[in-house]
């Protein structure tokens, strides 16, 4: 995908150009500048805010949970330890693709001053998607790394797991983009996502158990999240039981549903930032 592409007359007067991806690693390092002066501000939410979270379910109540049919005869730690840096990764992930993307285009608005100058609209997203790769990637590492001194993982299939948390977090930040974009209010709607999309989908997508154990007429609603995928792909890569063709289906997913959000954000990027 060109992140710049064609723009017709309608969309834009005649303006220089940049390479796309050259502009959009711009808009990466403009984040980068910025983050390497306040990145401990942020150390706890994108990296050691899973890690508790690890520590209360997989060694706290975890201990409490008798290795079963559930867990594959494995230790809750062993089962939870994969699912909760993909769960991590898709909340920072819509996290940082609501208020702060809001924020661009309303009340910083730095993102009309960055279209201004040869930048597109859709460089300019794109570089949003690349910064977000890049902190869950970030992230990603911290986690696996004091997550094998807890002894979470059996094997190097924890470099995977990372991976895919980066492709289930950006799966998720596209279509939020897109609804930041489409949004002129304060952003009420975002609690409202954070409330009853998020939360469910990190109890209730096979994060904590097996969507086998919620009630039949449910279990689509985990189905149809991007989580159940990354937690899937997740757990096949560090605990095995999961086949080519099955991963290939989880991964082909999570990229139909990144591919669409991009594709309606690059739209409403233009859509509101070439007036």
């Amino acid at each position: 995908m060109s992140w710049g592409g064609e723009v017709t007359s309608t969309e834009a007067p005649e303006r220089p150009v940049i390479g796309s991806w050259r502009a959009a690693w711009l808009r990466v390092e403009g984040h980068w500048t910025w983050y390497r002066r306040y990145w401990k501000s942020n150390i706890y939410s994108s990296g050691l805010q899973p890690l508790l979270f690890l520590a209360a379910m997989g060694l706290g109540f975890g201990s409490q949970v008798e290795p079963g049919a559930a867990t594959g005869g494995l230790s809750y730690l062993h089962y939870v330890a994969p699912a909760m840096l993909v769960a991590g990764s898709m909340q920072y992930a819509v996290g940082e693709s609501s208020y702060p993307v809001l924020s661009g285009f309303k009340w910083q608005k730095n993102y009309i001053a960055v279209t201004a100058t040869p930048i597109t609209p859709g460089q300019l997203l794109g570089g949003q998607l690349l910064w977000v790769a890049m902190r869950l990637l970030l992230s990603g590492v911290v986690y696996a790394l004091v997550a094998l001194a807890f002894g979470a993982w059996l094997n190097v299939g924890a470099v995977l797991v990372v991976l895919v948390g980066v492709v289930t977090g950006v799966a998720c930040a596209a279509p939020v983009m897109a609804l930041a974009a489409s949004t002129f209010d304060e952003g009420q709607r975002f609690a409202s996502l954070f409330r009853f999309v998020v939360m469910p989908m990190t109890l209730f997508a096979g994060t904590f158990f097996p969507v086998e154990q919620i009630p039949v007429v449910l279990r689509p609603l985990a189905w149809i999240s991007p989580l159940w995928h990354g937690n899937e792909l997740a757990r096949g890569a560090t605990l095995g039981g999961l086949g080519p063709l099955p991963a290939l289906g989880h991964l082909a997913f999570l990229i139909a549903v990144f591919l669409t959000g991009a594709l309606v954000a690059r739209h409403r990027f233009y859509q509101r930032l070439m007036v």
